[in-house]
């Protein structure tokens, strides 16, 4: 009786990033498991919501923990999907639940850090818990616009920026070192300013997209009914 052999990973081209390289390499073996990348998904999650709440706790050891926590969940949160592309098993509802997990954990991130910083500097004009908020709501508005973006001119169109390896979200691997510095409350008034701002620069390209498509399709009816006509005659 011989042994079955593993499926073979899909030819799917290697990931720019080296995060996501290394979480390639990691959930390789994991083909012809019982693990998916919805269970994937379902631990960073996880792991998110843990880093969050030690975070809002205020206390700097805990925060610390929660600031680890949030980069592991980081790091994870590229295993799902590249274990659905080498797979073969990707799917929208595993794609929207992705994305989902991805709002969830980010928004209680940033008020997590509002209600740390709010701790330790209870004076602010601004009450700091009003900030995480409002970078929360922004980034949970930025998640919004671009999974409807994507839904309408593909998800090359939603990639992040990227440079030498490194894309924008990685700098969450940054906030245990954030964290050890006392640097919570200046990376919080950055994410309040820049949050909002990003989300306003997300909202005009989705109604550039959204007119781009509706021009498109005016085109396409227009020169169908052009066909139609001369068919007629």
């Amino acid at each position: 009786m011989t042994k079955s052999c593993p499926p073979r990973p899909k030819a799917v081209p290697l990931p720019t990033t080296w995060d996501a390289r290394l979480a390639r390499r990691l959930v390789t073996p994991l083909l012809g498991t019982l693990v998916t990348a919805n269970h994937l998904t379902t631990l960073r999650l996880a792991i998110g919501l843990a880093g969050a709440y030690y975070l809002s706790l205020g206390q700097f050891w805990l925060c610390s923990l929660g600031a680890l926590l949030i980069a592991l969940s980081n790091f994870i949160d590229h295993t799902d999907g590249e274990l659905a592309r080498i797979s073969g098993q990707s799917s929208k509802v595993g794609h929207l639940y992705d994305l989902a997990c991805d709002s969830l954990v980010t928004v209680l991130l940033f008020l997590g850090i509002g209600f740390y910083v709010g701790v330790h500097h209870p004076g602010l004009f601004v009450p700091a818990q009003w900030l995480g908020g409002l970078a929360g709501v922004a980034v949970a508005l930025i998640f919004y616009l671009r999974m409807r973006i994507e839904s309408m001119v593909g998800k090359s169109c939603t990639k992040q920026a990227s440079m030498a390896g490194f894309e924008t979200e990685d700098v969450l691997y940054l906030l245990p070192i954030v964290t050890l510095l006392n640097g919570m409350a200046p990376f919080l008034y950055a994410a309040a300013i820049g949050a909002p701002l990003f989300a306003v620069y997300v909202a005009i390209d989705y109604q550039r997209v959204t007119r781009r498509v509706h021009e498109h399709a005016m085109h396409a009816a227009h020169a169908k009914d052009s066909k139609d006509f001369q068919a007629v005659r």
